[in-house]
């Protein structure tokens, strides 16, 4: 039976400007006080948006057709917080580009708005080996949650722009360096390192945000310098998502995860966003259960030095009144307008960011943190998901789905016995915490799961896109929680996957039979996700090191 569920939208109180300064010689003004999103403020309603114009380039919105019963019970409103109310439309249509990003790097968890990549440039594999190239160890962190990456804990990776390498002072004289490529890396000790993709040695002095991180990070798709942390257990300072400017090293915003607005009071923010490069707006779940569309006003100088934002910010609360576990853990995908999210309950969405309305509601079953993925087909877009065995206890089934996109229809379902271990020294919950790999070229036929303690260890699952037989399965030593990742030989076309398990092993994995290649132990338990950048992968262990491996 589906829960019913109430949702609205709450909006709390001008595009972006990238401009030459008019004195580029003149010292800059003092750094005013970090803005902070003040909350939800008695609300004004506001007007239904218009329809978004098409313009040249521009992919066109697409319409849904959800299951009209799935929505019966739903309301969504619109509120104005703070501030007078703004001209017509009130919210900004919001429709993603067909490429998220021109810059060269792994910007955000997975790649982008499909959450399917992970991995960019070419490398060739011809010993189908890997090797470290380097070690880099973070501080030993507090005594509980430690140093280096947890889950999902993947890295940016990126080649600057010349205009933003050279605006950022603290990279010294590797702003005169074309061939830097910058791996940024979040950390169980609170801070973000900043490394040399090349040697693993620091590129700049690291932000210090004062609460561990758990999640990935993220980076402005321009390729501006603007980095979205989101902090995952609360320590010495308030939790949330906090904004930093890499051309001062400065935190620039702060969105508090206590949110008044919130009907759950957990702040965390493992979900890594995804910013609208169109309209200057990034897009974030937190773990309070609210969708927000930050409306940035960038104003970024690279002569003059300078990057500010003016964020307004949007919220879209939902609430299903059988449970309170309505937190996002899993990143946001993004269709065009269409937005896809799940939950702690296993309420899976569609939000229509044309007309801010939910498109359609499916319920999964149980939790579901790992993030969906689309995958775009002759027929149409679809999903694939994935859910734990949490709210059914310690026994039950890992649920994998593929849904179609604009409907929420179900086009098949496998499930997987798995086996929680709720009484020992460190429970271990089941399921599925990996993101899938949804298979391109060579592999166009299949998608790959990573299940944990399903039935008792981890396993790899590689199945059929059409119906969902199995095509192989692998085996691991533990449990896994790091997502596969997709790594293309330029010059035999062949695919392999990178596994990596709570063992600390990293695998190497014929895409083809699930066939082992090579295994590299690494230093301990690995929860991260890694990101690769042409024949350097980056992945963080529990025991304190970020490692550059390469792949040989």
């Amino acid at each position: 039976m589906k829960r019913p569920l109430v949702l609205s939208l709450v909006l709390a109180c001008a595009s972006p400007r990238l401009h030459p300064s008019a004195n580029p010689l003149a010292a800059p003004a003092p750094p005013p006080a970090v803005p902070v999103d003040p909350g939800p403020t008695p609300a004004t309603a506001i007007p239904i948006p218009t329809p978004i114009p098409t313009r040249p380039g521009r992919p066109a919105p697409i319409t849904t057709a959800g299951n009209a019963a799935s929505l019966a019970s739903i309301r969504s409103e619109f509120f104005l917080g703070t501030g007078d109310l703004p001209p017509a439309p009130a919210l900004r249509p919001q429709v993603f580009p067909e490429r998220y990003t021109e810059v060269d790097g792994v910007l955000t968890f997975r790649g982008g708005p499909t959450r399917s990549g992970g991995a960019t440039g070419t490398r060739h594999l011809a010993e189908r080996r890997l090797e470290v190239a380097w070690r880099f160890k973070t501080s030993a962190g507090g005594p509980h949650w430690g140093g280096g990456a947890g889950w999902t804990g993947e890295p940016v990776v990126v080649r600057w722009p010349d205009v933003v390498r050279h605006s950022m002072p603290a990279l010294g004289t590797r702003r005169a360096d074309g061939n830097l490529v910058e791996v940024i890396q979040g950390s169980l000790d609170g801070n973000v390192y900043f490394l040399d993709l090349r040697t693993g040695k620091p590129t700049r002095p690291p932000i210090r945000t004062g609460n561990p991180i758990k999640g990935s990070v993220s980076l402005d798709a321009r390729g501006w310098p603007l980095l979205f942390v989101g902090q995952g257990i609360p320590a010495a300072r308030p939790i949330g998502l906090r904004v930093y400017s890499l051309v001062s090293g400065e935190e620039v915003f702060f969105l508090a995860g206590r949110d008044p607005a919130a009907r759950r009071h957990w702040g965390a923010f493992d979900s890594s966003g995804l910013l609208n490069r169109e309209t200057d707006t990034y897009l974030v779940g937190g773990e309070n259960g609210i969708v927000y569309l930050l409306e940035l006003h960038t104003d970024f100088d690279p002569i003059a030095l300078s990057i500010k934002v003016a964020p307004r910010v949007v919220r879209y609360r939902f609430r299903d009144p059988r449970t309170v576990r309505e937190g996002i853990e899993s990143s946001l995908a993004v269709y065009r307008n269409l937005v896809f999210l799940a939950d702690n309950s296993g309420t899976i969405q569609a939000l229509d960011l044309a007309t801010f309305r939910p498109a359609w509601v499916f319920e999964a079953g149980d939790d579901t943190d790992a993030s969906l993925v689309l995958d775009e087909e002759p027929g149409g877009p679809v999903l694939y998901t994935a859910s734990e065995v949490d709210e059914q206890g310690e026994t039950g089934f890992a649920r994998l789905r593929k849904l179609d996109a604009l409907t929420g229809a179900v086009r098949w379902e496998k499930d997987v016995a798995c086996r929680a271990d709720h009484t020992s020294a460190h429970p271990t919950d089941a399921g599925v915490f990996a993101t899938p790999v949804v298979g391109r070229d060579d592999l166009a036929d299949r998608v790959v799961f990573t299940l944990s303690r399903c039935p008792e260890r981890g396993t790899v699952l590689a199945l059929a896109k059409a119906d969902g037989r199995e095509l192989w399965r692998r085996g691991l030593r533990t449990d896994a929680w790091s997502s596969p990742t997709a790594v293309r030989d330029r010059e035999t076309g062949k695919t392999w996957l990178l596994q990596a398990d709570r063992s600390g092993r990293l695998l190497l994995l014929d895409a083809a039979d699930g066939a082992v290649a090579f295994t590299l132990p690494l230093d301990g338990t690995v929860e991260a996700s890694p990101a690769v950048y042409d024949d350097i992968a980056v992945v963080g262990t529990r025991a304190g090191t970020i490692y550059g491996v390469r792949l040989r």
